[in-house]
């Protein structure tokens, strides 16, 4: 059965599993740590990097300038052994040897279980490592290329150690550069579909749904203007159906409850969803709180219900700046608040919880030492204890418009307001999203038994009494200071 508003709990494995020991296995971290976790008000674990890679590979791609000043920043005394290599450059979907077997993930679920977390993993449609093993076994999934095209791009284009006599394109993205430890799945040929197709339902059976990498790569416009001209030429014509409507059906038919996550970008969250994505990335908002231009978050938050409940809402992940660094520590906070209280996902990130602040290239191994914040961890402790409520999984939500204090005052458009219903129980939430104090209106409907009503801020334990004629016709005053918030229960 689908959680609604679920919470997702993003874990970077190969980092994370290193404090617990040195040979750690993922079935043999301690039961406290998950019980943590259920106790936090988290759903869904993502471990994030599983799947075996190439060892092999990191010599050559992963010590490219950028790359190694990204290192410097995020670990000063980093030696070349901290490289790893990207743990989206996948030989095969097989459980990594450092983190177990299929065995110990199968005992990790039956953990997980214990303490009602189900398991997600990642699905890398657009690529494989550049030197897969499945160029041995499947070449004939990648896209290939001629001589021409690796003489005119040699960065784009490669010839793979495991088969020197054929050239394929690197994965990438059409607006950058193309990732060089990876090889390009062929989405515009038959046989690289079936193969995803059944990779995915291999997962399926050892998995509770899967957060799927740059999933808009793989949409036949998308394809089709990255590698048009190799397409062309390869005499590849576009396929009449989208993969992602192939695949989820596929996987769906067998296992109704498993969830599909999509990382996506360009507008193309809503035809994501059309496809059968249960949840898309909310990135549009993630920007727009970090623009700290309130009028656009409004905007933004009055799209309708069918889109929202299936957005990803997130102020950090392993691509995003930390946000205690992003937003500054009062900032965060008030970030936090508004994307735990709306509708959809709510994804957060290992050390989130902690204020971290490095920010650490996927490639390395090893974390720099950072101590816990602890204004930020109590902070988290009393925020997600709050939203575990059933009000804010099962409840409606609706977006209310703040109204000016009095002729004159424009700091109302700073705050923030929406109101969760569940059959008796209310709550209001109002923030200041901005860097000066601010005030305002808030006028929704109450069926109270007295004239007077209390509005218990959870998040500063404060009792208000207001008058419910005030709120229901000139509306709630509300006054608060730059980057504050206000969690009402009633």
């Amino acid at each position: 059965m689908k959680i609604s508003n679920p919470n997702l709990f993003e874990i970077f494995t190969r980092i994370w599993i290193k404090r617990f020991g040195n040979n750690v296995f993922i079935d043999e971290v301690p039961g406290s740590f998950w019980k943590s976790l259920s106790d936090m008000g988290m759903d869904y674990v993502w471990l994030m990097g599983i799947w075996k890679t190439n060892k092999e590979i990191v010599d050559k791609y992963c010590f490219e300038e950028g790359l190694v000043e990204s290192y410097s920043k995020a670990l000063s005394d980093w030696k070349k052994e901290d490289v790893a290599g990207s743990p989206y450059a996948i030989d095969v979907y097989d459980i990594n040897p450092v983190f177990g077997n299929l065995e110990r993930l199968q005992n990790l679920r039956k953990i997980l279980k214990k303490y009602n977390l189900k398991l997600i993993l990642d699905f890398v449609p657009n690529h494989f490592s550049a030197e897969t093993s499945l160029l041995k076994t499947h070449p004939d999934i990648f896209l290939e290329a001629g001589e021409d095209f690796f003489e005119n791009d040699s960065y784009t284009y490669f010839r793979p150690d495991l088969l020197p006599g054929k050239i394929f394109a690197h994965g990438r993205d059409p607006f950058f550069p193309a990732w060089q430890d990876t090889i390009q799945v062929n989405y515009f040929k038959k046989e690289a579909r079936e193969f995803m197709i059944q990779t995915l339902l291999r997962i399926s059976e050892i998995a509770d749904g899967v957060r799927c990498d740059m999933a808009m790569l793989d949409l036949n416009h998308v394809f089709e203007n990255t590698w048009g001209s190799l397409l062309s030429k390869s005499g590849y014509n576009k396929p009449q159906n989208e993969f992602w409507s192939e695949a989820i059906s596929v996987v769906k038919n067998k296992n109704k409850n498993f969830i599909f996550i999509a990382e996506a970008y360009w507008d193309l969250e809503w035809q994501l969803q059309q496809l059968g994505f249960d949840y898309t990335y909310d990135k549009r908002l993630t920007d727009r709180l970090r623009a700290n231009y309130v009028p656009d978050i409004k905007a933004h938050l009055r799209a309708g219900e069918d889109y929202q409940k299936k957005m990803v809402r997130f102020i950090e992940n392993h691509d995003e700046e930390r946000a205690v660094a992003m937003f500054g520590e009062k900032r965060s906070k008030a970030a936090a608040t508004i994307i735990s209280t709306l509708m959809g996902m709510h994804l957060y990130f290992d050390g989130q919880f902690e204020g971290k602040k490095i920010k650490l290239p996927v490639q390395l191994n090893r974390e720099p030492a950072e101590k816990p914040n602890n204004v930020i961890l109590k902070f988290y402790n009393k925020l997600l204890k709050i939203t575990k409520d059933e009000v804010f999984k099962k409840g409606s939500w609706k977006f209310i418009e703040t109204l000016p204090a009095w002729d004159g005052n424009t700091t109302y458009e700073n705050i923030l307001a929406w109101l969760w219903v569940f059959e008796r129980e209310r709550r209001l939430i109002v923030v200041n999203f901005s860097n000066v104090k601010s005030v305002c209106r808030i006028k929704f409907n109450i069926e109270p038994d007295e004239n007077e009503i209390e509005l218990y801020d959870l998040l500063h334990n404060k009792s208000y009494l207001r008058n419910v004629e005030e709120i229901t016709s000139i509306g709630l005053f509300v006054e608060l200071k730059c980057y504050k918030s206000h969690i009402f229960k009633y």
